[in-house]
């Protein structure tokens, strides 16, 4: 009688644990919206590389700015589509803070890219940006799936690779195109098998409790 009345506390306490770690974990990053803009960074790279497209700064440039555009409306719209359709205590506006983390690593990015624009180094163009986004990933990892700390270094390890290798320009288009596709599609992976992290709670509790 003793033990029963152990085993069901001690099953209560996990539910509970889990319960708060899944408060804790955001969600509202949709895994198919962050591959399709790594699979239009694919596609941007195609259309720039063609012999017709300008081989200069300013249209590439352009063209990468249109990229991070459409990357940022589709990603926050999905965003807004998540919060105003998610229902009771969850929806909360505190639970957008996670959003905040990524906005230092992208203002310093912002500053950076004006400047080597300025200066005229756009080659360290890329490395910059694959080295940000990277530390945008990683200072989120406590609140998004535990595997995003692995996109974010898998994009710091090529923006350093960026920086070695010799020969790299910014109107080569497709190292940037690749390795933003591999690490977008990979993190839309990753967020899309945690989206419902309630299902995979009750399932770990399930098998915790036959076991």
């Amino acid at each position: 009688m003793i033990a029963a009345h152990v085993h069901d506390a001690l099953r209560q306490v996990r539910e509970l644990k889990l319960r708060v770690l899944d408060s804790q974990m955001f969600t509202g990053y949709s895994g198919r919206v962050r591959a399709v803009a790594g699979t239009v960074a694919l596609a941007a790279a195609a259309v720039m590389s063609r012999p017709g497209f300008p081989l200069t700064v300013q249209a590439h440039l352009v063209g990468w700015g249109l990229v991070l555009l459409v990357a940022v409306v589709a990603n926050y719209a999905a965003l807004i589509v998540w919060f105003i359709t998610t229902s009771g205590p969850r929806r909360d506006v505190r639970r957008l803070m996670p959003t905040v983390d990524a906005l230092p690593a992208l203002a310093v990015g912002a500053i950076l890219s004006f400047v080597l624009v300025r200066d005229g180094v756009v080659d360290l163009l890329p490395g910059t940006w694959m080295c940000l986004y990277g530390l945008t990933n990683l200072a989120s990892r406590r609140v998004l799936p535990r595997a995003i700390w692995l996109v974010g270094l898998y994009y710091v390890s090529c923006g350093v690779m960026w920086f070695v290798t010799p020969g790299l320009t910014f109107t080569n288009p497709w190292p940037m195109g690749i390795v933003f596709c591999v690490g977008e599609v990979a993190g839309g992976f990753i967020f899309h098998r945690n989206r419902m992290p309630n299902d995979s709670i009750q399932g770990f509790i399930a098998g915790k409790d036959r076991s």
